[in-house]
């Protein structure tokens, strides 16, 4: 049987050793590479070819992983997005750049074997959660609804106002636009401004 080749790219230099060290434990899987950052991971993946590619998303200076995914990804390379993150706007990122899958660090090993085995062969692979994060978004793709005052306030948001700016523009209290802030995050799935912003100019749903 031959054993899939991976390439792993994470820029936390003990997380690569635990995941050599996993891997390691299974005889139809092979390790060529480690890269530390988005570039590093692009030039290798040229150069060796693995059959998938062990995708953090957020590695520090440099491109990120979604850039990386998106120039690496082809039919010969699948990447398997593996990483802590599992906010819509990153999802969505991610397999829009061309990741096979998208996996949490939180899943046990028989998880990440069986993905790196499905990502191999060009099948999906996806946490639980996030496929049930998909899910929600398809069953909604009209969008989610936004009260008008939650879409003035994402409009302020995507001009780059903070808390008390926002609450000046609209003349409401600050606490009151937290409150609506909260409500936004919960209804797009977020838990920051900037991913916020994201997902309402992918849906459309600014002002």
């Amino acid at each position: 049987m031959t054993a899939v080749r991976i390439l792993l790219c994470d820029d936390h230099a003990v997380v690569r050793a635990g995941l050599l060290a996993l891997l390691g434990s299974e005889p139809d899987i092979d390790v060529v590479g480690e890269a530390g950052s988005g570039e590093e991971a692009v030039a290798m993946a040229a150069k060796l070819k693995p059959d998938v590619v062990l995708m953090d998303l957020q590695l520090g200076a440099g491109i990120d992983g979604v850039e990386a995914t998106r120039r690496i990804a082809s039919p010969g390379t699948h990447v398997l997005v593996l990483t802590t993150y599992d906010t819509d706007a990153d999802i969505t990122r991610a397999i829009e750049a061309g990741a096979t899958g998208y996996l949490l660090k939180a899943e046990r090993p028989e998880e990440l074997f069986a993905a790196i085995r499905a990502a191999a062969q060009g099948r999906t692979a996806l946490s639980a959660p996030v496929a049930s994060r998909v899910m929600d978004r398809m069953r909604g793709a009209a969008g989610p609804s936004l009260t008008d005052r939650e879409r003035d306030i994402l409009g302020q948001l995507a001009r780059g106002l903070g808390n008390r700016e926002i609450a000046r523009a609209l003349f409401i209290s600050e606490a009151t636009v937290k409150t609506h802030l909260g409500r936004i995050y919960a209804k797009l799935g977020v838990d920051t401004r900037a991913g916020a912003v994201a997902v309402a100019k992918e849906q459309r749903l600014l002002p």
